[in-house]
C-alpha cells in the first residue's frame, strides 16, 4: 500500500536505529511478497508467520529488486551487498511505530470504531453518509488487526480531512498498540457481545480493553441502554454522546416501526423536536448500526435534512467479492459495489491471484473520490490497470470516455471500449464478445452493474453450492499453526477438491503457501496446471495412459508397484528425461495399495544409482487415525513407514520427504507430522476440535418454488410414502438426489434449515426436487432459500442421517451445481 514518500535514513529514525547514509526514498510498506508492485520504494518487514517466517522471502525480493528490509536483530545479512537492513526486535512493531510516525504528521478528525460485531458496517455507512462532505481514508475492507490498521494508517495523505478506521482485538494488551497507531478524536463503540471473546475471562475485560482505543479520544458515542457499556465508558472518565431509549440519552430512540422491507425510527436530540429517519433494512443489527451512524453525525453537526437524505440511501455492505460461473467458461469477479482506489487495487490483486495466466478483463464505471480531481484520479486507475497486467477494459461513465480514453489512447497498451451509461453498455451487448477469460466487474451502485453481472452469469436452476474462499484460507492457516517448523503441507484437491472446485481451492492454497497439492488422476493435475498452478502436484491414481500427461505437465507419479515402476522408467528412457521426481508408496496396513514392507530391499536396489527416476517422498496412508480404539494400529504404520524410509535412504545414498500424517493425524498425533502432512477434509471445514478451530466452507443451498396446504392424511410424493399427520404446508424446494441429494434422506430422515428451523424431508425425495414440511415454521415465502448444509445443518449431520461419511457427501453434489465463489482476496 503506497503513502507519503520518507527517506529510508528518515525511517531509521523513526525506529531509533542507528544513523544510516543510504539514499532513496519508501512510499510501500510491503508485508507480503506476493503484493510486490513498486520494488523500488519498498519496505519489506519480515514477519513472522504461522509456517514461513518472512526473512524466507527476502532472496525472492532481492532478486526482484528490493533493497529496503526490516528484520529481526539476529538475521544475516551478509549475502546482500546492495540492501539497506533496518534491524529491530520485533518487525510487526517496527511497521506499527512507522504507521503512527506516519499517522501524527497530519491534524485531522479522525473516527475509531470498535466492538465485538459491526464496526465494518458502521465504517463503510459513515463513509456512504459522509463521502459528499468529506475528504475520507478509511480502512479496506476490515483491516482492522495489528497488521491491517498500520496498513490501513499508512493511507492518509495531504487531501484528506476525515479518517474512519476500525480496530479489532482478540487478547488483552492489543488495543493499546492500535490507540498509538489510531489516536482517534471520536471514538464509536458498536457493542458488546460473543464474539473474538476466547481470549478474555469475561465480558468487563473485554469491554475494558475495547475501550483503550477512546482513552485520548475528546468523545464516546454509544448505545446507553446497555449498562455494562455506560458503566465502562463512564470510569474512563471520556465525555460520552450516548444513544438509547432513556431520556437520558444524548440522541433518544423515541420509536422504531418496522415494515416489509424498511425501518423508520424516530430520534430525538436533547434539545428539539423528534424527527424520522427511514432505513432500507429491517433487521436488527442494521437497525442499531444505523442509529449509531446517525448519532455520529448529529454529534458532527451535520443538519437533519441530509442525515434522512442520507440513510433513506443507505446500501448494504458486501463483505465479499463473489465468484461466479459465467458464459462461453469465464469466471466472474463481482465486486459491483464501490469504486474507490483503495478496493480497486484490493480486487486487482485478488483478479491476478485468480486468473494466473488467464485474459483478464475489468469492467469499470466513472470513480468518485472527493478531494482528487480527474487529472489525478483517471491516470492512476490506469496505472493500477497497468500495473496488474489488465489486457482489456470497458469503460462506462462520461469520465471513463473522456478522461481515461484519452490516456488509454495515447498509449494503446489495454484494448479498451467506453459506453457512457450501462444501458448503452447492455444494449451493445453480445455473449460471443467473453469467453476463456476472467471478467471483474466493479462499479459505482449507482451504475447498476447487477445488471451486467446477470448478463454474464451462466444461467442454471436456483441450486448453488457456496465456497468461501476465505474460509479454505483460515483453515489451511489453522492446520499450518499446528506445524512443527520447516514440516511442508500437501492439500489434498482430488475429486473436484472434495466437490468444492479444485482450480479455484487450489489458487488459494496455492497464494498462501502450500507446498504440494495432491490429485487422483492425472487429468487432474493437468486441469490445475492450465489453470495457472504452479506448485508441485502429487498424482495418486497412475495409469500408463497418462504417462504423458504427467510428464508434459510436470506431474509427479506415485509410483505403488513393480508393474509401474517399470512402465514409468521405460517412458522416461524414451521421453530423453533423467531424475524425474515420483513419490513412492508403502503398504503398512490399508491393504489397498503399496510396496509390501518385504519388497523395500529390493525396491531400494532398483532405485539406487537409477538416472532416470529420483525419489521425491515416501509415504503410506493411514488406516483409522480418527479412532482412539485404533491408535497402536496409527502408531504400528508410522513405525513401518519410518522403518522402510529408513531402509531406502540407506541403500539409494540420498534423502527425500517422508509423510503419513492425514487431517486427524495432524491434529492427534503431532509426531507423525515428519517432513511433510496431507491436509485433506480438515481443509473444507471438517475436522475442528478444541485446539483448531475451522470454518465452514461450503454452504449447499436451494430456493422453495411452491408452497401448498395439504390435509391430514393426504400423501406427499412417489409411492405415498409421505403420509400427512395433520393439516400440513408443504414446501417444494428445488434440489433432487440427481443433483446429489441423497434419497436415503426422504421421509422424515432428513432436515433442511428454513427460516431459522429445520423442515423435515416429507415423502420420497424426487429427482429434481424435494418436499419439506413446514407446518409449525412462521412467514415462509416462496422463492426463500432453504440451507441443506452449511453452518446451520453441517456435513456431518447430513452424513450421519444417511449413515455415510462427510466425504461421501461433499463429493457426491452433482456438477450440475452451480458452484459461487466468495470471499475478501
Amino acid at each position: 500500500m503506497a503513502g507519503q514518500k520518507y527517506s529510508i535514513a528518515q525511517l531509521a529514525v523513526v525506529l531509533r536505529l542507528p544513523a544510516i547514509t543510504a539514499d532513496g526514498n519508501v512510499d510501500t510498506l510491503l508485508t507480503d511478497s506476493r503484493k510486490l508492485n513498486n520494488p523500488a520504494a519498498s519496505l519489506f518487514f519480515a514477519l513472522p508467520g504461522p509456517q514461513r517466517d518472512g526473512q524466507a522471502f527476502i532472496p525472492e525480493l532481492y532478486k526482484k529488486d528490493v533493497r529496503y528490509f526490516v528484520v529481526p536483530e539476529d538475521m544475516d545479512t551478509s549475502g546482500y551487498p546492495d540492501a539497506v537492513f533496518l534491524k529491530v526486535p520485533e518487525p510487526l512493531h517496527a511497521l506499527q511505530t512507522i504507521a503512527a510516525f506516519h499517522r501524527h504528521q497530519f491534524s485531522i478528525d479522525t473516527i475509531g470504531i470498535t466492538g465485538s460485531n459491526g464496526k465494518t458496517v458502521v465504517k463503510e455507512w459513515l463513509y456512504q453518509l459522509l463521502q459528499s462532505y468529506r475528504n475520507i481514508v478509511r480502512s479496506p475492507k476490515s483491516y482492522n488487526s495489528q497488521l491491517g490498521v498500520p496498513l490501513s494508517i499508512w493511507q492518509i495523505a495531504a487531501e484528506n480531512d476525515l479518517a474512519i478506521f476500525e480496530a479489532g482485538i482478540s487478547k488483552p494488551g492489543e488495543m493499546v498498540r492500535l490507540q498509538r497507531l489510531i489516536d482517534p478524536t471520536i471514538g464509536v463503540l458498536t457493542n458488546i457481545g460473543s464474539a473474538h471473546s476466547e481470549g478474555f475471562v469475561s465480558d468487563e475485560e473485554k469491554l475494558s480493553e475495547k475501550l483503550d482505543l477512546f482513552s485520548h479520544a475528546k468523545v464516546i458515542i454509544a448505545n446507553r441502554d446497555n449498562k455494562l457499556i455506560a458503566s465502562g465508558i463512564k470510569k474512563t472518565g471520556v465525555p460520552f454522546f450516548s444513544w438509547g431509549t432513556d431520556e437520558s440519552a444524548s440522541v433518544q430512540v423515541v420509536e422504531i416501526n418496522t415494515g416489509n422491507d424498511a425501518t423508520i425510527i424516530s430520534l430525538k436530540e436533547k434539545e428539539g423536536a423528534p424527527f424520522e429517519i427511514t432505513i432500507p433494512f429491517t433487521d436488527n443489527a442494521s437497525v442499531e448500526n444505523a442509529i449509531t451512524c446517525a448519532t455520529v453525525l448529529l454529534y458532527m453537526k451535520f443538519d437533519r435534512e441530509m442525515i434522512v437524505r442520507g440513510m433513506k440511501a443507505l446500501q448494504p455492505v458486501n463483505m465479499r467479492m463473489e465468484f461466479k460461473q459465467g458464459i462461453n467458461n469465464c469466471t466472474i469477479i463481482n465486486d459491483s459495489y464501490s469504486a474507490d482506489l483503495t478496493s480497486l487495487d484490493i480486487a486487482l490483486q485478488f483478479l491476478g491471484q485468480q486468473a494466473k495466466g488467464r485474459k483478464q478483463t475489468v469492467i469499470l464505471s466513472d470513480f468518485f473520490e472527493n478531494g482528487i480531481n480527474d487529472q489525478q484520479l483517471y491516470p492512476a486507475i490506469y496505472a493500477l490497470l497497468k500495473r496488474y497486467g489488465v489486457q482489456r477494459l470497458i469503460g462506462i461513465g462520461e469520465k471513463m470516455q473522456t478522461v481515461l480514453a484519452v490516456l488509454i489512447r495515447q498509449t494503446d497498451a489495454i484494448d479498451a471500449t467506453f459506453y457512457l451509461t450501462t444501458k448503452e453498455f447492455l444494449q451493445h451487448y453480445h455473449s460471443t464478445q467473453y469467453r476463456d477469460e476472467y471478467i471483474l466487474v466493479k462499479g459505482a451502485r449507482r451504475f447498476g452493474f447487477e445488471r451486467i453481472v446477470t448478463l454474464l452469469e451462466q444461467k442454471v436452476h436456483e441450486t448453488v453450492l457456496e465456497i468461501n474462499l476465505d474460509a479454505v484460507a483460515h483453515n489451511l492457516k489453522a492446520f499450518q499453526q499446528q506445524l512443527r517448523p520447516g514440516v511442508k503441507l500437501m492439500a489434498m484437491v482430488k475429486a473436484f477438491a472434495y466437490g468444492s472446485g479444485a482450480a479455484e481451492i487450489a489458487s488459494v492454497v496455492q497464494f498462501h503457501k502450500a507446498d504440494y497439492l495432491g490429485v487422483a488422476y492425472a487429468d487432474e493435475g493437468v486441469e490445475l496446471r492450465k489453470a495457472g498452478i504452479t506448485i508441485p502436484i502429487m498424482v495418486l491414481n497412475v495409469e500408463a495412459s497418462a504417462f504423458d500427461a504427467i510428464t508434459d505437465y510436470n506431474l509427479e507419479p506415485d509410483i505403488f508397484s513393480f508393474e509401474l515402476l517399470n512402465s514409468f522408467e521405460q517412458h522416461i528412457k524414451n521421453a530423453g528425461l533423467k531424475n524425474y521426481p515420483v513419490h513412492i508408496e508403502v503398504e503398512t496396513g490399508m491393504n489397498r495399495s503399496g510396496f509390501a514392507m518385504e519388497a523395500i530391499v529390493v525396491l531400494a536396489d532398483r532405485l539406487a544409482r537409477n538416472e532416470f527416476i529420483r525419489v521425491q517422498s515416501c509415504f503410506s496412508h493411514l488406516a483409522a487415525s480418527e479412532d482412539r480404539v485404533e491408535d497402536t494400529f496409527t502408531l504400528h504404520q508410522f513405525t513401518l513407514l519410518k522403518k522402510a524410509a529408513a531402509t531406502l535412504e540407506q541403500i539409494i545414498g540420498y534423502s527425500f520427504i517422508k509423510h503419513i500424517a492425514n487431517t486427524s493425524a495432524i491434529l492427534r498425533f503431532p509426531e507423525l507430522q515428519l517432513d511433510m502432512v496431507r491436509l485433506g477434509i480438515g481443509l473444507y471445514g471438517i475436522g475442528s476440535t478444541p485446539a483448531v478451530s475451522l470454518q465452514t466452507v461450503a454452504t449447499l443451498k436451494t430456493t422453495i418454488s411452491q408452497i401448498k396446504r395439504i390435509q391430514k392424511g393426504e400423501t406427499v410424493s412417489y409411492n405415498r410414502r409421505g403420509i400427512a399427520k395433520e393439516d400440513s404446508v408443504i414446501a417444494t424446494i428445488r434440489i433432487g438426489y440427481a443433483d446429489g441429494y441423497n434419497r436415503r434422506l426422504g421421509n422424515g430422515t432428513g432436515k433442511v434449515f428454513v427460516n431459522g428451523q429445520l423442515a423435515p424431508v416429507m415423502g420420497t425425495v424426487c429427482m429434481d426436487m424435494t418436499m419439506i414440511d413446514i407446518t409449525h415454521i412462521p412467514e415462509v415465502r416462496e422463492g426463500d432459500d432453504a440451507i441443506v448444509f452449511g453452518a446451520a445443518v453441517t456435513v456431518q449431520q447430513l452424513a450421519e442421517w444417511v449413515g455415510t461419511i462427510p466425504y461421501e457427501i461433499m463429493t457426491g453434489i452433482s456438477q450440475r451445481v452451480k458452484r459461487v465463489y466468495y470471499g475478501e482476496g
